[in-house]
């Protein structure tokens, strides 16, 4: 069948977008297991259609009940699962999955699309927008894997894994601020294409390990204008991308570039991008400059009094947590932790795995739970590579991995 439309905000429902062909029977149990109460169907554009009487005239809409009246089975009818069975993966690592492929796919793709760039050739717009699609449909299932997962960047994949990143959070934000659900795509493929005119820059600059000189800077501010330029001239760019590939580098105290634009002189989406593109710049290695921790660059942000919008940060920070997902903290009670989940309800207390004792620089039992702000807090981010941990990646992985088997299995 076809979905038209979802009673209720979106936000009730477990889909990026509406009006898509039902086709998959995992789909439809999403529906079923969400919050959502009815949907309406168009039974013109659905491959459903039959000859039953009772049916609803062709042209126009159904609504339909999406959870079944039925009972739930009572505790005692339910059976466990017998100890041989196969034991498959747990939603979350799934995800984590599903986002790992995805990174891999959107990397080579926005490679592509920019070497196209480098030769004249216009923006592929169709082949974006799936891309953008999946990336969307990702950050609903689960907004930490993907944004996290696209934060974890070499310095040399910086320029192309930078988009996707930019694209993810942009598209995380647009949920949070509430706005409309059919401009999520669109808003999806500004972040994809904010710095398309960075193909213009040369790479010696683009890759200098030192500082910028005053000429190489003014040559990196034209790639707002050049970039600008190739989406005009490629089909099927939304006006949201053309806009705020022009304007991510302005400031709402209008202190940035390229037109020194203020305040509401500055789009909505323009102002989400500017946010989205310094956080993830600034937690991402590059070239002249090694990544802060996500709370330190939050927390320098929030010290640049005015230029960017205090409501759209606010909305931000909330969107990805005080401590994302994979982060290293210390926590008072002199342990060292890893956050695994992060929680709606309080920021500062996420579920941690604590493996680390800061006394004597040794190992400890892992032990996973959520932190508790009567008995134990967060008193600070840490980075991995000041204590040694040559085998991060492999620590952090390790953790999110047994921590969403330890979930799943309390589920």
């Amino acid at each position: 069948m076809y979905i038209d439309s979802f009673d209720g905000s979106w936000f009730d429902h477990p889909f990026w977008r509406t009006g898509f062909l039902l086709t998959a029977d995992r789909d439809l149990a999403k529906i079923r297991d969400s919050s959502v109460t009815a949907v309406v169907i168009d039974v013109e554009k659905g491959a459903d259609v039959g000859p039953e009487t009772g049916s609803a005239p062709r042209g126009h809409s159904s609504q339909a009940p999406a959870k079944p009246a039925s009972p739930p089975m009572p505790a005692k009818a339910r059976t466990a699962e017998p100890a041989s069975a196969v034991q498959r993966p747990s939603g979350q690592e799934q995800d984590y999955e599903h986002a790992s492929q995805l990174v891999l796919r959107s990397k080579r793709e926005v490679k592509r699309m920019f070497a196209e760039v480098r030769l004249g050739r216009a923006v592929d717009a169709e082949r974006v927008g799936a891309l953008v699609d999946d990336i969307a449909h990702s950050v609903v299932r689960n907004p930490s894997a993907l944004i996290n997962l696209a934060r974890l960047k070499s310095k040399d994949e910086y320029t192309y894994m930078h988009s996707v990143a930019v694209c993810a959070l942009m598209i995380n934000l647009a949920r949070h601020l509430k706005l409309d659900e059919k401009l999520i795509r669109d808003i999806g493929m500004a972040g994809m294409l904010h710095d398309v005119g960075k193909t213009t820059v040369p790479d010696t600059i683009l890759r200098k390990a030192g500082p910028l000189t005053d000429s190489e800077f003014e040559v990196v501010k034209r790639h707002t204008e050049r970039g600008y330029r190739v989406l005009q001239r490629s089909n099927g760019v939304p006006d949201i991308a053309l806009d705020v590939s022009r304007h991510h580098h302005e400031r709402v105290d209008g202190s940035g570039y390229p037109f020194g634009l203020k305040g509401n002189d500055i789009s909505i989406y323009s102002r989400m991008a500017a946010i989205c593109d310094v956080y993830d710049a600034t937690t991402s290695d590059r070239p002249y400059k090694n990544a802060w921790k996500p709370p330190e660059a939050l927390a320098q942000m929030r010290l640049c009094e005015g230029q960017f919008d205090e409501d759209i940060l606010s909305v931000f920070i909330q969107s990805i947590g005080i401590y994302p997902v994979g982060t290293l903290v210390r926590l008072n009670s002199g342990l060292l932790a890893i956050v695994v989940e992060e929680r709606d309800d309080d920021f500062t207390c996420p579920v941690v795995s604590s493996f680390f004792r800061v006394s004597d620089r040794r190992r400890t039992i892992v032990q996973t739970r959520r932190v508790d702000a009567v008995f134990e807090r967060i008193l600070c981010a840490e980075d991995p590579a000041d204590w040694g941990f040559d085998d991060w990646e492999t620590l952090r992985d390790t953790a999110l991995t047994q921590a969403s088997r330890t979930t799943h299995r309390a589920a």
